[in-house]
């Protein structure tokens, strides 16, 4: 799907961060964490009426998770 948000949570030397294009970086120490902040952020990015992708990223890099928020 094009037209969409993509929020990043990919791996830091110390840490998680929550990626997405405008707003500064989120830095996490847990990777779960991080990943509910990604959430959280899509969830109310959607209510605002912007469908947006959750990528999530392990400790390779390699994409382990996605998940679209469709615009409301």
């Amino acid at each position: 799907m094009s037209g969409h948000r993509v929020i990043l949570v990919s791996p830091l030397a110390n840490g998680w961060a929550v990626l997405c294009a405008g707003l500064e970086p989120l830095v996490f120490q847990s990777g779960g964490r991080a990943e509910a902040q990604a959430r959280r952020l899509a969830a109310c990015l959607a209510q605002l009426g912007r469908a947006v992708q959750v990528r999530i990223l392990d400790r390779s890099r390699n994409l382990v998770g996605a998940q679209l928020y469709p615009a409301t």
